[in-house]
C-alpha cells in the first residue's frame, strides 16, 4: 500500500459516508441501521488503507502532517457516528463528514510523502500513543465544536448533555496526550516542558476548554457564552496542530518535524 492508493481509498469512503448520512439527514428512521453499517463501511475502509500504509512504510504513518491528518479523518468520522449513535442529532454526520472530507481532500492535493525513516526524535515507544491520543482528542472536540456552533442558530435543540459529554472525553484524552507527550519530551529533549510555540499553544487550549468547565458550573444558563468558548478553544487547537508553523519562531520550534 502506498500514497498512490490513497485517493481510492478516500473516494471509497467518502462514498459510503454519504450513503450513510442521506437517510440520517432526512431523518428516514427505518435506514438508522443502513446508515450506521454504511456509514462504518467508510470508516474501515479508511482504517484499511491506514494499516496498509503501516505494513508497507514499516513505521506508523504519523511522522507527517499529512500523515497525521489521515487519523484525524479516521477518528473524526468516528466521533461523528458516535454521536450520531448516542444522541440522534441529524444534522452531525453530515456536518462531521464535510470536515473530515476536507483533511481527506488536502492529503489528495497536499499529501505530504517523506522518507520511510522516522528521525531520531520520533523512534520512542511514546511516539505511537502521544499523537494517537492526541488525533482522537482532536475528533471528539471537533464534534462538540460542531455542535457549539449549530447551538448559535438553533437554541432550543437539546445539545448541552451531548456536548458536555464530548468535550470532558475530548478534554481527558487532550491531556494525556500533553502528559504523554511531556514525558517523551523528558527522555528526548531533557526537560518535560519547553514552551516553544507548540506547547505555547497547546496550554493556551487547554486553559480554554478548562474555562468551559468553570463556566458550566459557575453559570449554567450562559450557553451562549459557553458556545463561544468552545469555538475560541477549537481555533486554539488548529493553532496548536498546525497553524502554529505560520508564527515567529516556528521555524526554532523542537516541533518542526511535524511541518
Amino acid at each position: 500500500m502506498t500514497w498512490d492508493h490513497h485517493t481510492g481509498f478516500a473516494f471509497a469512503s467518502a462514498v459510503l459516508w454519504i450513503l450513510g448520512i442521506i437517510p440520517a439527514w432526512n431523518r428516514v428512521r427505518k435506514y438508522y441501521l443502513w446508515t450506521i453499517i454504511t456509514y462504518a463501511a467508510g470508516i474501515v475502509v479508511y482504517a484499511v488503507f491506514i494499516g496498509g500504509l503501516w505494513v508497507s512504510q514499516q513505521r506508523p504513518p504519523l511522522a507527517t502532517m499529512g500523515e497525521v491528518r489521515l487519523w484525524y479523518t479516521l477518528f473524526l468520522s468516528f466521533a461523528g457516528l458516535i454521536t450520531y449513535m448516542k444522541w440522534k442529532f441529524p444534522w452531525i454526520l453530515p456536518l462531521s463528514t464535510v470536515m473530515a472530507l476536507v483533511f481527506s481532500a488536502l492529503n489528495i492535493l497536499r499529501p505530504q510523502i517523506h522518507s520511510h525513516v522516522l528521525m531520531p526524535a520520533l523512534q520512542s515507544i511514546w511516539f505511537i500513543p502521544h499523537v494517537t491520543v492526541y488525533m482522537f482528542s482532536y475528533g471528539l472536540l471537533a464534534c462538540s465544536f460542531l455542535l457549539a456552533v449549530v447551538g448559535f442558530f438553533r437554541p432550543n435543540d437539546p445539545i448541552m448533555p451531548a456536548i458536555d459529554k464530548l468535550t470532558r472525553a475530548g478534554f481527558a484524552f487532550f491531556t494525556i496526550g500533553m502528559l504523554l507527550g511531556s514525558i517523551w519530551a523528558r527522555l528526548a529533549w531533557g526537560d518535560y516542558w519547553t514552551w516553544d510555540p507548540k506547547e505555547t499553544w497547546a496550554a493556551v487550549t487547554w486553559l480554554l476548554y478548562l474555562l468551559f468547565f468553570h463556566i458550566r458550573k459557575s453559570q449554567p444558563e450562559a450557553r451562549k457564552k459557553m458556545y463561544l468558548v468552545l469555538v475560541l478553544a477549537f481555533l486554539s487547537l488548529q493553532i496548536c496542530w498546525y497553524g502554529f508553523q505560520y508564527l515567529p519562531g516556528a521555524q526554532t520550534s523542537l516541533h518542526n518535524y511535524a511541518l
